[in-house]
């Protein structure tokens, strides 16, 4: 029987930008997303669009947020982005109109092959459609899309597209009733 090994382990042809803008990308997230410091959102956003983000208007980045590379993500109108968020977008993330992400929220584009001994990346983009909330410490994994005002639960991992206006939990989450707006 075969053993990972991680030493095949190659992603030499995963190039989501230049050297030079990764880098440049890394000290900025650093010293003005990674931190508790309250820097103005508006601030923030000029920032992502500066470095190739599709960012819409009213958008609230709270302190100590981790963007991978803002280049592959889009965040529509009126947005919340809390406290500890990390979009580990590998992949492009696509984020619509009026969705929030609480405190801690995950979302996670990359993995690996564990089939394979040399433990090969996989990517899969997300989709947060209009009015979808990801709560507090939940995860979103890759290639799945949180259709239009769907809810997943504090703690809460999405492994599989999450139905509109379902409320989800659980890991892996499993649809729990309907989410009714009044």
């Amino acid at each position: 029987m075969n053993k990972v090994n991680l030493n095949k382990f190659n992603n030499s042809n995963y190039k989501p930008a230049g050297k030079l803008k990764i880098i440049l990308w890394y000290f900025t997230n650093m010293f003005l997303f990674k931190i508790m410091l309250p820097i103005p959102s508006s601030i923030k956003v000029r920032i992502l669009k500066l470095f190739g983000g599709a960012i819409g208007s009213a958008v609230v980045i709270k302190p100590n947020v981790n963007i991978k590379y803002p280049w592959l993500l889009s965040i529509g109108d009126n947005c919340w982005i809390g406290e500890n968020v990390w979009i580990d977008n590998l992949a492009r993330v696509t984020i619509e109109n009026n969705v929030c992400l609480s405190q801690g929220a995950y979302l996670l584009t990359g993995g690996h092959d564990y089939k394979k001994e040399s433990f090969d990346l996989i990517l899969g983009g997300i989709v947060l459609e209009d009015g979808v909330w990801v709560g507090a410490k939940a995860t979103v994994c890759p290639n799945v899309r949180c259709k239009s005002h769907s809810v997943l639960a504090v703690g809460s991992v999405a492994t599989k597209d999450l139905d509109k206006y379902g409320v989800y939990q659980g890991n892996p989450a499993l649809f729990k009733r309907k989410r009714e707006l009044v």
